[in-house]
């Protein structure tokens, strides 16, 4: 009796649990509408049919210094296949942003952090955090810590049907 009285329990907290997992990706992404480092304005809804990589992060930390590369390569390689990557930066100066970006070659679009993107997105306190929108303007990952190319190259063919 104790037994399955612990199973139905367990199922039932798993199937909530599950049901509260799905509701977060089912609704679409937040709109905004940002500027980036060198004055030009993105609008997520512009971007509506590509699947979208929102990577926060600072010039300051080591595991976010270390994905660029690949982030750079996969833009150069997928960005006419229907992927944009959107660099939000956490750091306090825009200058030193784009004196980093020169200096990385970073070839997609950086903005700095706001407080209205922060909350909308909820990155949580680590960094880098990437989360993904789907093709279809949902979000469906979020992904704390270092990505790889080949990752990338995952959620791009998971997300871009």
């Amino acid at each position: 009796m104790l037994k399955s009285t612990v199973l139905i329990v367990l199922s039932i907290i798993t199937f909530i649990g599950s049901a509260a997992t799905l509701d977060a990706f089912e609704k679409p992404a937040p709109d905004f509408v940002l500027t980036d480092v060198s004055g030009n304005e993105i609008t997520l809804n512009k971007l509506k049919g590509k699947v979208i990589f929102l990577n926060f992060w600072a010039t300051w930390c080591g595991p976010c210094r270390h994905e660029i590369p690949d982030f750079v390569e996969f833009y150069k390689q997928y960005k006419s296949r229907g992927i944009e990557i959107i660099g939000i930066s956490v750091d306090k100066s825009a200058q030193k942003v784009k004196e980093f970006m020169d200096m990385h070659n970073i070839n997609y679009p950086v903005v700095m952090a706001t407080n209205e993107i922060m909350g909308d997105y909820k990155p949580g306190r680590y960094i880098p955090t990437t989360i993904i929108i789907d093709s279809m303007g949902h979000i469906v990952e979020k992904k704390v810590g270092i990505m790889d190319k080949e990752t990338l190259e995952g959620y791009y063919q998971e997300f871009s049907k």
